[in-house]
């Protein structure tokens, strides 16, 4: 496989959304047979069962990917024309010659290309082919997961690359024409411009390849998908567009970004949506740092989720939750439920929850962190977050600064520095820490929350359990917390117990799992079905010494805007200072008494 200037690009995306048939969102992106973990060559039969073979007139020209289970994604440059009739489009292929038992053919009944490609640039190289009837999905023919707007594929993300392209500069596949993989690292766009010529390369556009050059796509290849693998599930970042040669030195291959047209993909499906997964990079992007002549300087990106609501949210005050309207029973979360929730990442992977506890600081537990002075570039924190595996419009991502753990005899918390502080919004805000001045006397009802393993559905939306305060009995201690039972899984570490008073929500508690890990078994021990947890005000003064001043509970008055007292004065009318008011009265009172003297 290689890559030049007229090859295709398939961007391979994950981004489960929620909109169409569920069955999409059950088997995109997880090839049961596929157990790739280094490059190769000749890929494994069904390793890939969204790769598309076109034919025109008879002849591969092009690559292709499954979306769901009648729509082929491909690259615009594949088609001069719209007519349909020359096509037919090949799935669960392995070979180009001899049989293949796990095949079918297709015809074409539409191709879209992008009202906005440009053939001169490259720019939106992408084309969507309606299949002429639905394909039944077997272990062989599987659709893949798309990149959803918003995902992040940081310089070095590994990827795959999938074809029947060439396998060198004007080298053609040898018989029997087994379809290719090869592994390659995405390139940054900075770094691909500077390589390219500063503004060849648009934020339309992904890059990969070995800068010491070896591994590429080729002429062929075009319009198939590039792929990255996060969690269990397959993401197509990329289409094969084009490229300078085949696998030269510092010219790797350019493709499609899928993430960049979410929007238009789902405006040309009417049913039976593609899965749309956020694809999340981890730590700093490298590419920050490049530079060269021509190339703009960077501009920062500022942490403003897609909506933003237009009223302003005082940082002092905590607990709030407009859009929470829970009232009894649990499972799946909503957006906004709560606010304060937090997903603690490393290497683009959950591992804890937390919650946002001020502008700039989030609390989880120790037992999170392997080693007692983390490294806090190592973590990501992601607010507004809803779904592990889906879109999340009103996400936030932040890094981490510093990490510093408490240091009490048994279970202890943490607490994250975070690098910038995010906007607050109906989505995002700050959880009132119980520091002994909250009750919460048996009977109360709290809540769980937390992304437990296995946990959530496909999407692995936020789970939300109830719970009640139950009488600790021998574990009775001014230190714990104890209520019903509840099921938590790996995962749900970090993550909040939160009862409500008044109009504000406090935290009480941190999740914490027994020392082996032990699902269902939480803080401290649980015991005769309580669950027993060690409260917040344990932690207190570790608390004020680290944080410093917490934000303040709502009061019953709005308490989003902080102003001066006013005297109520009648709407049109003007206030009068009392000390005028004062001297006027004296004023009129000689200017009576000396007309009663006249």
């Amino acid at each position: 496989m290689a890559f030049w200037k007229s090859v295709y690009v398939v961007t391979c995306v994950v981004t489960l959304l929620a909109v169409g048939s569920q069955s999409q969102l059950n088997v995109c992106g997880r090839p049961p047979l596929n157990t790739r973990i280094v490059g190769g060559e000749n890929a494994p039969v069904g390793s890939w069962p969204w790769q598309a073979s076109l034919h025109e007139n008879g002849m591969h020209v092009c690559g292709g990917s499954l979306i769901n289970n009648q729509w082929v994604m491909s690259a615009a440059h594949c088609f001069p024309s719209t007519n349909t009739a020359p096509w037919v489009i090949y799935l669960g292929r392995q070979t180009q010659q001899g049989t293949n038992p796990n095949e079918v053919s297709m015809t074409v009944s539409q191709i879209i290309r992008h009202p906005s490609y440009v053939s001169q640039t490259s720019d939106n190289d992408i084309a969507l082919l309606k299949l002429s009837s639905a394909v039944s999905f077997t272990d062989y023919i599987l659709p893949v997961c798309l990149a959803a707007s918003g995902s992040t594929f940081f310089n070095g993300t590994n990827s795959w690359v999938t074809g029947w392209g060439n396998v060198g500069e004007s080298v053609s596949l040898p018989s029997p024409g087994t379809l290719q993989e090869v592994e390659v690292p995405v390139v940054g766009n900075r770094q691909c411009n500077c390589l390219y010529g500063v503004g060849s390369i648009t934020d339309n556009m992904i890059c990969a390849g070995l800068l010491a050059g070896g591994k590429d796509s080729c002429q062929g290849d075009s319009g198939g998908p590039m792929v990255s693998k996060q969690n269990s599930v397959w993401v197509q970042s990329g289409v094969v567009s084009f490229g300078s040669g085949c696998a030269r030195p510092n010219f790797p291959g350019v493709y499609t970004r899928v993430s960049r047209y979410q929007a238009w993909i789902t405006s040309q499906i009417s049913s039976s949506q593609p899965g749309f997964v956020t694809f999340t990079s981890s730590g700093t992007d490298g590419d920050n740092s490049i530079s060269c002549s021509g190339l703009p300087p960077l501009t920062t990106q500022t942490t403003t989720p897609t909506t933003t609501p237009t009223t302003t949210i005082s940082p002092f005050i905590c607990g709030e939750a407009p859009l929470n309207n829970r009232i009894g029973g649990g499972g799946l979360a909503v957006d906004g439920a709560w606010p304060w929730q937090a997903s603690l990442q490393k290497g683009g992977a959950h591992v804890c929850g937390g919650t946002l506890i001020s502008e700039d600081f989030v609390m989880s537990a120790a037992q999170c962190f392997s080693s007692s002075m983390p490294n806090a570039s190592e973590w990501t924190v992601f607010l507004g977050r809803l779904r592990q595996n889906g879109s999340n419009p009103f996400q936030v991502q932040v890094g981490v600064s510093d990490i510093t753990l408490s240091n009490l005899t048994g279970a202890n918390i943490a607490l994250l520095k975070l690098a910038s502080k995010p906007t607050l919004t109906s989505y995002i805000r700050p959880v009132c820490v119980d520091l002994g001045n909250a009750a919460f006397p048996v009977g109360t009802n709290c809540w769980v929350t937390g992304w437990g393993a296995n946990q959530g559905g496909v999407e692995g939306v936020l789970q939300e359990l109830q719970t009640t305060v139950e009488s600790c009995g021998t574990n009775s201690s001014s230190d714990n917390i104890c209520t019903a039972a509840l099921q938590l899984e790996q995962g749900d570490e970090g993550g909040p117990l939160v009862c409500k008073q008044g109009r504000s929500w406090f935290q009480a508690a941190v999740i914490t799992l027994d020392s082996n890990g032990t699902a269902n078994s939480s803080l401290i021990t649980r015991v005769s079905g309580v669950q027993v947890f060690s409260k917040t005000a344990r932690f207190s003064t570790f608390l004020t010494q680290n944080v410093g001043t917490l934000p303040s509970p709502a009061t019953n008055t709005n308490a989003t805007t902080t102003s001066a007292p006013t005297t109520s004065v009648p709407a049109g009318a003007t206030s009068i200072p009392w000390s005028f008011s004062i001297l006027l009265f004296l004023f009129l009172s000689v200017l009576h008494l000396t007309l009663l003297s006249s």
